[in-house]
């Protein structure tokens, strides 16, 4: 199991330890949430990470452009523009 410290300034029930835990101690989790305490630098310190750790990508990969948009940002064509529009305007009553 992996080991965590727990920086808060003051005690704090963890449901998922089933107990408190409090501040500047040392814990264990399970290796599968390792990343749920680390990820909370303001809250958990990582002590000993799980024997299989590999971190995640610091950066995010960018989301791929579907390919006719990207044909089009190649070509420098702007992309459509919606048709605006415009609402209903209310009918109007006449009282007799």
């Amino acid at each position: 199991m992996a080991r965590v410290r727990y920086l808060g300034p003051e005690p704090v029930t963890v449901p998922e330890l089933g107990r408190a835990v409090e501040p500047d101690e040392v814990v264990e989790v399970p290796d599968e949430r390792y990343d749920g305490y680390v990820c909370q630098p303001a809250n958990w310190e990582p002590v000993e990470e799980p024997a299989d750790y590999e971190a995640p990508d610091a950066e995010p990969q960018p989301l791929q452009k579907p390919q006719a948009q990207q044909a089009a940002a190649q070509q420098n064509v702007p992309a459509a523009t919606p048709v605006k529009k415009t609402a209903a305007r209310p009918q109007k009553t006449t009282e007799g």
